[in-house]
């Protein structure tokens, strides 16, 4: 904070008037900051690395990996599918439910045809939560082609 004193055409009879003057000087502060920010920029790489160790081997069988998420997909016609086997909006809610009792844990992912009527793809999703499943995205296709997964439930 700088102090100085300011004249103006009230000033006493010495020319000086008593009010101070009070400017915030931010340079130091930037400065401060600035290197705060170039230690924690080095720091943080440095405290997610672990300590290197020797890990011993083992004969103990691998951990099953995740398996693969569960299709299920709606033609440009409506029809639901699940992998590649065809199903009608009535029969494919017991299938679902049987999937489910045989995996609780799976993921479902449901494609739908880009000229289906939303409300067919809701229809679906739908019969899958009735079904009992609970994680649940839509998958669609990103802008390069790829297929992309959507916001899950």
């Amino acid at each position: 904070m700088a102090m100085g004193t300011v004249r103006s055409a009230s000033d006493d009879e010495d020319g000086l008037d008593a009010t101070p003057m009070s400017e915030i000087n931010v340079t130091p502060m930037v400065d401060v900051m600035l290197v705060l920010l170039i230690i924690f920029m080095v720091a943080a790489p440095l405290m997610t690395t672990g300590v290197p160790v020797q890990l011993p081997k083992t004969t103990a069988a691998k951990v099953a990996q995740s398996q693969k998420p569960l299709e299920v997909s709606i033609d440009k016609d409506g029809n639901p599918f699940i992998a590649k086997d065809g199903f009608t909006p009535e029969t494919i809610l017991p299938r679902l439910k049987q999937l489910k009792a045989e995996n609780p844990e799976q993921v479902v992912l449901v494609r739908g045809d880009r000229d289906v009527p939303y409300g067919k793809i809701m229809e679906v999703m739908g019969l899958v939560g009735q079904a009992g499943f609970t994680k649940v995205s839509l998958i669609a296709q990103s802008a390069g082609g790829a297929p992309a997964a959507g916001t899950g439930r």
